[in-house]
């Protein structure tokens, strides 16, 4: 009887690694079998075709979403020009004080700064040039009373038949020179704001009260109590009513022609940030500036809150008118060397660069001088996609 001997069996890991094996060739398979009959793969189009001196952007280009075109515009609004200038009291609404005589400054009745009230006394003085006026209207009104009773008198003997007509005539002349004299006199104290008669005398001196000529306030003072005032000519204060005040604007001579009475202007003060005053303009000076080359124009503004303050620096806005032009937006402008260009539509998606000069910017606008016209169509977003 024959033996049978056993057969080997495989570990089970060699079946299990067969079995992926054949997992991984199916895969294979089924890959190449997809690949082999999917269709050929198209090649992407272009973004920007040149024909010429033209850029064409053809349908499905992805230039298309990033370019934006707009159609010049013909703007006339004006252009907007930010000067320098200073806050400055109404010259018609300001007194500089001038003591009418010399002498010497007792008293300062007030400070820089203050408010006083029209007929508020402002300083004292003492003066003998005002002592001789007062004596002056006395010895005249004394030497009136005296002509006067001469000529009652001169009458009355008149009358008795003891003297001649012209004795009569000589006391009545004497009479009216007397009294031409007492109201010259008189009219030379209410010049100097005294009578003579309520003012207080002493070592051959009168004190005058020197008084507010109007409501307003101390901008000025140049003098201090005890200064002997000897130039006749010299201001001793300055008085101004700041209801109304002055931004006057130093105008360049190339803009003198574009600024007139009655142009808009808006004012900024560096001392209240983010706030703005409008007005208009009230007078352009004749005369240039000999130094800085410039006129000044004036901005009337009513003051009652006090915020506008003598000296404050200032910058006005002014409108000037210009003559219709181009307009375009700044982003649509390329630089190209020494020139400035633009693409203009001359077909829908097909562009031409052109040259142009550009004049002034408004805002985000730039005003075009020459190289287009209005009703055009420029690229305004992307174009520098284009730009080669």
């Amino acid at each position: 009887m024959t033996k049978k001997h056993p057969q080997p069996l495989l570990p089970r890991g060699w079946l299990a690694l067969g079995l992926l094996a054949g997992a991984a060739l199916l895969l294979v398979l089924t890959v190449y079998r997809a690949h082999a009959s999917a269709p050929p793969a198209t090649a992407p189009g272009p973004l920007l075709v040149r024909e010429g001196n033209r850029l064409v952007v053809p349908a499905g280009s992805a230039l298309r979403d990033r370019l934006r075109v707009e159609t010049v515009g013909d703007e006339a609004s004006a252009h907007e020009v930010a000067l320098p200038a200073t806050v400055e009291a109404d010259p018609a609404r300001t007194a500089n004080i001038v003591p009418p005589l010399t002498g010497k400054l007792v008293e300062l009745k007030v400070r820089l700064g203050d408010t006083v009230r029209r007929g508020q006394l402002l300083a004292t003085i003492a003066s003998p040039d005002l002592a001789q006026a007062v004596a002056d209207a006395q010895k005249a009104r004394d030497a009136l009373d005296l002509a006067q009773r001469a000529l009652v008198r001169t009458r009355g003997v008149n009358e008795a038949g003891s003297n001649a007509a012209k004795d009569v005539e000589a006391a009545q002349s004497a009479v009216a020179q007397q009294a031409a004299e007492l109201q010259r006199s008189e009219m030379r104290l209410r010049t100097l704001g005294a009578d003579g008669s309520g003012a207080s005398s002493g070592r051959g001196s009168q004190v005058l009260n020197i008084t507010a000529p109007m409501a307003g306030t101390v901008t000025a003072l140049n003098a201090a109590a005890g200064a002997n005032l000897n130039d006749a000519n010299a201001v001793l204060m300055t008085v101004s009513n700041l209801d109304a005040v002055w931004v006057t604007v130093n105008v360049p001579e190339n803009l003198v022609s574009a600024v007139a009475p009655g142009q808009n202007a808006v004012v900024a003060l560096a001392a209240y940030p983010g706030r703005s005053f409008s007005g208009k303009v009230a007078f352009v000076s004749a005369v240039l500036d000999a130094d800085s080359r410039r006129a000044r124009a004036r901005i009337v503004f009513a003051n009652p809150e006090g915020l506008f303050k003598p000296n404050m620096y200032a910058t006005a806005v002014l409108g000037v008118p210009q003559a219709r032009q181009p307009q375009v937006p700044a982003s649509a402008l390329l630089m190209n060397n020494d020139s400035v260009s633009v693409f203009v539509e001359a077909a829908p998606w097909t562009f031409v660069r052109r040259v142009v000069e550009p004049g002034r910017e408004d805002g985000d606008s730039v005003r075009i001088r020459g190289g287009l016209a209005a009703g055009e169509r420029v690229v305004v977003r992307g174009g520098v996609l284009l730009n080669d």
